[in-house]
This record gives structure tokens, sequence and C-alpha cells, in this order.
């Protein structure tokens, strides 16, 4: 798939989502409990790690300037926050970390068992439903025995906002109608909801689970980082929601005016729920399930 073939429901060109996927990545970070909060997640002396659709490189910058001797490898499919990332990591002398113009959704130049660590996150708005049974095998080949693969998805946020809960219905829609969505009616994203099942089917052990809630309530310290996130998000996401006929541009426009409103209202609350899903290639590979098998 060609980049200008991207599933991407946003243009990842656009300057504002680079903004704003640089905050976002802060942002999911901090709220998360830090790069790898995980108990069970050590990294040993020199690991390897890669980060699918690694974005600007927040996560990546950061865990190699505090793993001075892993080696890190970010790869993503726009080459305009490859650039940034390079860039970035050039600025502050970091050696440690590499990035990559990929396409997660197709074969990865890496050979067998490379890395320690795969991580992932937020994946679920540009992936294919068939795209995911082959990343997660492409994962388990590229992991060395006893490596882990870690994804973390989300759920649109749950609010108080009778706009922001149609756009959100519109997006999920949207994403269904598109071929874009694990939902079985695109009521909602649905990733979360198959995600651990769709790990341990591809053959990782010890699967495990965390949840973590952001609370973007008006008057906490997350509203204002998560409400510029959404303010940014659903302003560049309309020309897709047009595109594929969940509502016309003008009432995109005057929702979204609406919707802008409401998130800056005294009694606005709102919660934005997100699972981290992690499991181990076993140290004994063997046979492990075929890429296509049913989700």
């Amino acid at each position: 798939m060609a980049e200008s073939d991207s599933t991407y429901p946003i243009d990842p060109e656009n300057a504002g989502e680079l903004a704003r996927l640089m905050q976002q990545d802060r942002l999911l970070t901090e709220s998360m409990g830090g790069l790898l909060p995980e108990e069970d997640i050590k990294l040993p002396e020199g690991a390897k790690v890669l980060d699918l659709a690694c974005g600007p490189g927040g996560w990546d910058l950061e865990l190699a300037f505090l793993y001075p001797k892993a080696a890190v490898v970010g790869v993503d499919i726009s080459r305009q926050v490859i650039e940034y990332a390079r860039a970035q990591a050039w600025s502050r002398g970091l050696e440690n970390v590499h990035f990559e113009v990929m396409n997660v959704m197709e074969p990865l130049a890496f050979p067998d068992g490379s890395f320690d660590l795969i991580n992932g996150r937020l994946l679920g708005g540009f992936m294919l439903p068939a795209a995911w049974p082959k990343l997660l095998a492409e994962s388990y080949r590229l992991l060395k025995p006893g490596g882990i693969l870690r994804l973390t998805e989300m759920e649109t946020p749950l609010t108080t906002s009778p706009a922001y809960e149609r756009f959100a219905s519109l997006v999920a829609q949207a994403l269904k109608r598109a071929g874009q969505s694990l939902s079985p009616d695109g009521r909602h994203l649905g990733t979360i909801t198959v995600l651990p099942r769709m790990v341990r089917q591809a053959g990782f052990e010890g699967v495990q689970k965390r949840v973590s809630v952001i609370e973007w309530s008006m008057g906490t310290e997350a509203h204002y980082p998560v409400f510029k996130d959404y303010l940014i998000g659903l302003e560049l996401v309309q020309p897709f929601l047009a595109k594929v006929g969940v509502a016309t541009k003008e009432e995109l426009e005057y929702l979204y005016q609406l919707t802008v409103a409401e998130m800056q209202q005294e009694d606005f609350s709102a919660l934005w729920p997100l699972l981290t899903v992690w499991g181990r290639k076993p140290l004994a590979t063997g046979e492990r399930p075929a890429a296509s098998e049913s989700t």
C-alpha cells in the first residue's frame, strides 16, 4: 500500500495533525503511568525495541534516552512524521534510536527474532480488520523467544456532551462503513473488545490486560490537553466523515461548533478508556496459529 493509499482517516501530512500527535504522545505516556508501567515488562540490557506506527516518535525518543544501551526502532507510513522524528533524535544526540518509513499492514523489513519488545499504541484508527492477524503474526516472527508484544487501544470517550456523543457515533459509523472497524454494528470502535483474544490466537502466552482511564472533566488536569486533542482531531476528521457519507459538510461543521462549546461548559464530564494488552512469545516456539485464523 502506497502512502497515498493510507487508511488513516486524517491526512497524515497535515501540520495540525503532526502537532496533535506530538501532544497526544506525551498525554498518553503521562496518563498511563510512564513508558512501560507494567511491572512484569522489564527490558534486558541491550534490548532491541520496535515501535509500530510510531508517529512523531515521542515514546521512542524517551525510551532511548532512559535506556541508552537499548536499540530502538520506530516505523510509520508518514514520511513527514519520520523526518520530524529523525530530526528530534539528531537534535537530542540520541544515536540509539532510528526511524524508518514502513507500513505496519505489510511485512516489515527485519529478520526473524530481531526484537525483545514490540510496542504499538492506537493502531485501530487505520488498521483494516484483515490486517490485524497478519500484524500479530508478523510481530510473533520478529520477536525473540520470550519477547513481548505490547499493544494499547482505545474506545471513544464517554462524555456528558450530547454533541460530542453524536460526533463520536459518526466517527464509529464512518470507520465501519469504510471497512476499518472491528465493531459488529459500528456503534463503537470495537478494537479493545477483541484485542486480548486476537493476541492469544496469534500464539502469545501469559496474555495480560491493564485498563487506563483518563478523566478529562472540566477542572481536571487532563481537561485542556484532551480537549485540545479533540479540538484538532474532530476538525481534521470531517473530510473523511463527509467522504464516506455519514453527514454533510455543513452538518459536521455545525456539530463541531456545538461540540467545542459543550466541552468547555462548567459541568462537562468525560472519561477516556484505554486498554493495554501484552503477551510473550513462547521460549519453546514450535508451531503457531496461522496468520489467516479467523478473529
